[in-house]
């Protein structure tokens, strides 16, 4: 069984150098930024979401563990009184396919009631079908398609 513990200063370091290096790269692959411009962008997004970090004001970021070792993290900000928004979910790749986001996102949900929440919404790049999958085996489901086609 996963825990969720919340990020200390140094487990943020770490996730915010990473995780604007992926956003970037996400962003890039979908098609929606040019490689030149993205981790510009992705910083000013995340500098913009979490302007304390961390300690930001109704966002909850936490280290996923499993027996006390690091193996993902999760990150579910309080966007009003009854809605979540589950910004980031990553497991290392060294533990994905043993299930940790599965219970990492039943965790978070269990954050969420407990803050009053009603609903958790959550954003999946169209390219990225496992993750697609996962959501939609835990109940989520889809509220709007963005389409485009290169011409």
């Amino acid at each position: 069984m996963i825990k969720l513990v919340l990020m200390n200063s140094a487990e943020y370091q770490t996730y915010i150098s990473s995780a604007i290096k992926t956003y970037a790269e996400e962003k890039v692959l979908s098609g929606n930024w040019k490689q030149e411009e993205s981790i510009r962008k992705a910083e000013e997004e995340y500098i913009r979401l979490l302007p304390n970090g961390e300690k930001t004001e109704r966002n909850f970021l936490y280290t996923v563990r499993k027996n006390d070792q690091a193996v993902g993290v999760i990150w579910l900000a309080q966007k009003s009184e009854k809605l979540g928004f589950i910004y980031d979910i990553y497991i290392l790749e060294q533990y994905q396919g043993k299930g940790y986001a599965k219970e990492a996102m039943k965790e978070i949900e269990s954050v969420g009631q407990k803050l009053g929440l009603k609903k958790i919404g959550l954003h999946v790049f169209g390219h990225n079908k496992v993750a697609r999958g996962l959501y939609e085996k835990l109940g989520y489901e889809i509220t709007n398609v963005l389409m485009e086609k290169e011409i």
